[in-house]
């Protein structure tokens, strides 16, 4: 994907564009195509990649931070599973989960979204697909995991935490175990969560649908539970991908 000269995604103007309000009927429908066809595109490339687990992190931490370290262990540890390790494809705790896949022999693929800072493809995937739309890779970030590894990031990782909690407490998502990992890091946070309990924004059992902690152990052992017996992923069939449709195998 190219950039202007003043390095604004192309796909970031498509969607300021389509945020203005109506525009003509040919443009909104050209947008209608680009967006479906992005869709497709990730669609057939990801079909047949999974079981995966998403890992969402930011893309600042360097390779000696202790929250890299974290997210590199716990990648080996959810490859070790027998799950492919998705990311956003970029650098930090994304590159780290990746590595940690790659580390020991497992899946790493990324959903990589071109930024004007910090996105480009990291070198431990095996694939990767890239997006002009935040909300298409987004979406598959989501569709093809059966759990989701929230590590120490930024705005972006705090929307695709809530959002992933918000599809899950409405019905939407089935109850995909979701990991919140940095205790530390993310303790105003749950002090926060919390104040929603008593504020009655939230019900109290809407704490239950993540697990908060700092242990790989602990969090391998939640996937585990709720991930490969909650949803019988040993007995699922492997089906075949067909090359000619532009599918991974």
């Amino acid at each position: 994907m190219t950039t202007t000269k003043d390095f604004t995604p192309v796909g970031s103007k498509q969607e300021a564009e389509f945020l203005e309000g109506p525009r003509s009927r040919l443009k909104e429908v050209g947008f209608l195509i680009k967006v479906m066809a992005e869709f497709i595109y990730g669609f057939r490339k990801l079909h047949f990649t999974g079981p995966c687990v998403t890992v969402f992190g930011s893309a600042r931490f360097k390779e000696e931070h202790p929250y890299y370290i974290l997210s590199r262990n716990m990648g080996q540890e959810i490859a070790k599973l027998g799950f492919t390790v998705i990311t956003g494809g970029g650098p930090g705790i994304m590159e780290a989960a990746n590595r940690g896949a790659k580390d020991v022999g497992g899946r790493s693929i990324g959903c990589n979204i071109i930024l004007p800072r910090e996105q480009s493809p990291n070198k431990y995937l095996d694939k990767w697909v890239d997006f002009d739309f935040f909300f298409v890779r987004k979406t598959l970030l989501s569709k093809y995991s059966y759990a989701f590894v929230v590590l120490p990031g930024g705005y972006g990782t705090l929307d695709e935490f809530f959002e992933a909690l918000t599809l899950i407490q409405t019905g939407k998502f089935q109850k995909f175990p979701i990991v919140l990992m940095g205790k530390d890091y993310h303790a105003d946070l749950y002090s926060y969560l919390q104040r929603l309990v008593e504020e009655k924004t939230i019900d109290p059992a809407d704490l239950d649908l993540f697990l908060f902690t700092d242990s790989i152990e602990e969090a391998i052992g939640h996937i585990t539970k709720h991930a490969i017996e909650g949803f019988g992923l040993k007995k699922r069939k492997k089906m075949k991908s067909r090359k000619i449709l532009g599918e991974w195998g």
